[in-house]
């Protein structure tokens, strides 16, 4: 396909996710399934575009001074992907498969319009709603930690110290242009491209297949190091979910004491197990919503809670999430936290460790939820996550956002990670 193919392409899945409310994914998958001649490239093309589109939806509409499908499919090319307009119609002009030229006016739009000028909400590719939210997380600097979130993501990859070394598996994906990844103690990160770039789909690799290596973003790894899993320990992943955390716990603890993986979801554990199998790790024990744990409670030395929340943390590779986040949808997910952490709690062992951690930067969903608790629950006392940060990768390296060094939160701005909060509490009682 042409350029212009691509465009009229990228403009057509928008419409359609607009239309029919579905998730980016489903939308390009189904694109893809009625046009069977499209090729790898033009596929991963379209998708750049699509996703360049919804991370900067807002700022892009502003500045073509308008909410068409069409001028926001112009206005990412012409922002993101090293092309001015003269260019762009050049490419297009004669293909009668490309969206109508940029008009002269559509062009000068386009040239005098500037996000300076623009509502702060628009400039930061936010919901309006959110912004208080953002002030009171991030203060003066918000705006640039939204803008971060908008931007395109790396493909990150956490090692399998249980079956290979860092280097290792960066000798086998050297083809990739991998490197360490800052943080992570086991990490390696592959910086996305530009344009039409393809990233390239390491789970097609003989080394994934081998599970010497897992897709985990670095900010995930990072939360995962912090929880300073000990080998021999008896340890629960509350909510595990497909296991990400589950089996970074377990290369952390060399296969040596117990995870005990639980979700009140039997489709979210799903993938879990074969996850295991490949990564071979022989101490986790997956639980599933309707099993007995009683026996466990109390007797636990460190129990994890990687809570249910809004996502806000992952906005660069799920950007379509944003702009449907409702005050509702918070609320609920508020709740569920609230249950989850009481819930998890009973299974601390006296002189044990509760951690909460989740991918979201709202304060309503991490410090609040962290001062409500330890309010109802007098026995638990807060730790200050900063020194473990320290403890766990010095004082050399980038620095997450924390007001006290209680609390940390990591973004994209200041660690080059997606957002996560990480608190950990001591069971005095």
């Amino acid at each position: 396909m042409r350029l212009g193919g691509r465009l009229q392409a990228a403009i057509d899945v928008l419409s359609d996710i607009e239309k029919r409310k579905r998730p980016v994914s489903e939308a390009l998958k189904s694109w893809g399934l009625e046009h069977r001649f499209a090729g790898s490239g033009d596929r991963a093309a379209i998708g750049n575009i699509v996703y360049d589109a919804l991370r900067k939806k807002s700022s892009t509409q502003y500045l073509m001074n308008s909410d068409s499908t069409r001028k926001l499919v112009f206005g990412t090319i012409l922002r993101d992907w090293d092309m001015d307009a003269a260019t762009l119609n050049a490419a297009l002009d004669g293909d009668k498969f490309a969206p109508e030229l940029l008009t002269e006016q559509e062009i000068e739009a386009f040239a005098t319009r500037s996000l300076a000028d623009a509502p702060d909400h628009v400039a930061a590719d936010v919901p309006e709603w959110l912004v208080p939210s953002l002030q009171a997380n991030f203060d003066a600097e918000w705006m640039g930690e939204a803008q971060a979130l908008a931007q395109r993501p790396p493909v990150d990859l956490r090692v399998n110290t249980l079956k290979a070394s860092r280097e290792k598996v960066a000798k086998s994906l050297s083809r990739f242009n991998i490197q360490n990844t800052g943080t992570a103690l086991n990490g390696l990160r592959i910086e996305p491209g530009r344009g039409a770039s393809r990233q390239p789909n390491v789970q097609a690799d003989a080394a994934f297949q081998k599970g010497w290596f897992e897709v985990q973003d670095e900010g995930s790894q990072i939360v995962s190091d912090l929880v300073f899993a000990q080998p021999g320990e008896q340890v629960l992943d509350f909510c595990a979910g497909a296991g990400g955390k589950t089996l970074a716990l377990a290369a952390s603890m060399g296969n040596k004491g117990q995870i005990h993986a639980y979700d009140s979801s039997r489709n979210r554990l799903k993938p879990i197990y074969e996850r295991l199998k490949r990564a071979g790790a022989r101490n986790a024990q997956v639980h599933a919503p309707d099993g007995d744990m009683s026996d466990l409670v109390g007797k636990l030395d460190r129990v994890v809670v990687d809570a249910p929340c809004t996502g806000t943390g992952t906005w660069r590779r799920h950007p379509h999430a944003k702009w449907k986040l409702t005050r509702e949808q918070l609320e609920a997910r508020l709740t569920e936290q609230e249950e989850a952490l009481s819930e998890a709690m009973p299974f601390v062992r006296p002189g044990g460790f509760l951690v909460y951690i989740t991918c979201s930067i709202l304060p309503e969903e991490n410090e609040n939820q962290i001062t409500a608790f330890l309010s109802d629950n007098p026995g638990f006392e807060l730790l200050s996550a900063g020194e473990v940060w320290q403890d766990q990768f010095g004082f050399d390296k980038v620095q997450p956002w924390s007001s006290d060094m209680k609390t940390i939160t990591l973004t994209p701005a200041s660690t080059l990670t997606d957002g996560f909060f990480f608190a950990v509490l001591a069971r005095n009682a």
